[in-house]
């Protein structure tokens, strides 16, 4: 009981000082909190956006990372214990002797950093505190990173051009996940995309899914980007379906730009009770299925011209019945079509194979495709001539994930996430 109460202080205590705090004020109002609780030290690391390095956020200079002491300034998430909790969200010890973990930090399912706490205890009801903790922080970071330019600029290793930063303010979460369902999604070159972008929502039973790829590769694609993402959730929340989105986006591009601008996309629902995916082609690539962990399904559906072009043809509305654990994958050309200095193309077939051996490692989904772009930059010497976007969908099927395989496809630590109750059969 002393337990619980004391955890009960630190965390409202937390919660009490974060009112009137700054993001570059949270690393030390939570070392406080964490010391009257009995834990001497906790470091707050968050990762760049590439998700390559952890960088240690102290709250002092113009980025809220200048150093202090002796303290590790980064830590690679390739090759490192700190870097394996943070691709496999698991609580590890900094050494054999313990007293010191990494704690992944998690928004949900969106892997931000992670934290080292010191402790002289380890056992299970610590764990669990080090993990609420870890939460609580989470939801302060992603609740006050956007009036923090200072978290941006720890966050990037590099300039980002005006397309990118458009970009990435529009992007929901790169990794999102029900009881039923995890979608996790990334795009490249993160510090020039232009003109590809995104977009997820749930709404009751039903996933909406939206992934664009506008002409051209600057700023003006970017706006187009910006723009039919805009679009298309404007319709979305007025309750359109997917051909009365379609056209809508068609028509604010078609009024903005006239026909001077244009894009290619895949709009898609997923009922989550049944597995019906409805989906429309906008010119663009055609979605793919993988099924049972080894095969790959393209899928087939008439596309329609891209949006912007105001030839007023109405695209084909297409179904296909998924089944429990296939993988829906959503890509831009960037990723298939690109070629590396020796003129090859990326291709669909070692895209999907990527995948395919990587499902059977056992891998989170968000680890994967973090793999699959470090893969995809290698195989392109470090750069990219086109943008490369791909989501995924994972659909397990009209009942709820078993307690603990869902937190395990997403990258949760264990006993992240409560018992579930089954939802009523449909």
């Amino acid at each position: 009981m002393a337990r619980a109460t004391d955890r009960a202080q630190m965390l409202g205590g937390l919660i009490s000082a974060s009112h009137l705090s700054t993001l570059t004020q949270v690393p030390g109002v939570v070392s406080e909190q964490a010391r009257r609780y009995g834990w001497p030290e906790v470091l707050l690391y968050v990762s760049d956006i590439q998700q390559t390095v952890l960088t240690l956020m102290t709250g002092e200079g113009m980025d809220g990372g200048s150093m202090t002491g002796d303290l590790p300034a980064e830590l690679q998430i390739d090759g490192t214990a700190p870097g394996r909790a943070f691709q496999l969200g698991e609580i590890l010890p900094t050494s054999a002797s313990g007293g010191q973990w990494w704690v992944p930090v998690l928004n949900g399912t969106e892997r931000i950093g992670l934290m080292r706490i010191t402790t002289s205890d380890a056992d299970e009801g610590f764990m669990e505190d080090m993990r609420d903790l870890a939460g609580l922080v989470a939801l302060l970071v992603v609740t006050k990173r956007g009036t923090s330019d200072a978290y941006a600029r720890l966050v990037r290793r590099r300039r980002m051009n005006v397309a990118a930063e458009m970009e990435w303010r529009l992007m929901p979460p790169r990794t999102f996940a029900t009881d039923r369902v995890v979608v996790s999604a990334l795009m490249e070159p993160a510090y020039e995309v232009s003109g590809d972008a995104f977009d997820y929502a749930f709404s009751s039973d039903v996933a909406h899914l939206c992934i664009i790829d506008a002409m051209g590769h600057d700023t003006a694609a970017g706006l187009t980007a910006n723009l039919a993402v805009a679009a298309c959730r404007n319709h979305r929340r007025q309750g359109s379906d997917l051909l009365e989105t379609a056209n809508g986006m068609e028509k604010a591009l078609v009024d903005q730009f006239e026909d001077s601008s244009y894009a290619t996309g895949v709009l898609a629902d997923l009922d989550l009770g049944t597995g019906l995916l409805t989906w429309i082609s906008r010119g663009h690539y055609p979605p793919v299925v993988i099924r049972g962990g080894r095969f790959a399904v393209p899928l087939e559906c008439p596309p329609a011209p891209p949006m912007g072009t105001g030839l007023g043809i109405n695209p084909s509305l297409c179904r296909e019945q998924l089944e429990p654990g296939d993988r829906l994958l959503l890509y831009t050309d960037g990723i298939t079509e690109a070629r590396n200095p020796d003129g090859e193309e990326f291709g669909l077939d070692r895209f999907t194979d990527f995948l395919i051996r990587h499902h059977a490692d056992g891998l989170p989904v968000p680890e994967t495709l973090r793999r699959l772009v470090r893969h995809h930059l290698d195989y392109h010497r470090g750069r990219l001539s086109d943008d490369a976007t791909v989501l995924v969908l994972e659909w397990h099927g009209p009942r709820p994930y078993p307690p603990g395989q869902a937190e395990a496809l997403v990258g949760l630590p264990a006993g992240s996430a409560p018992a579930r109750l089954d939802r009523p059969s449909r």
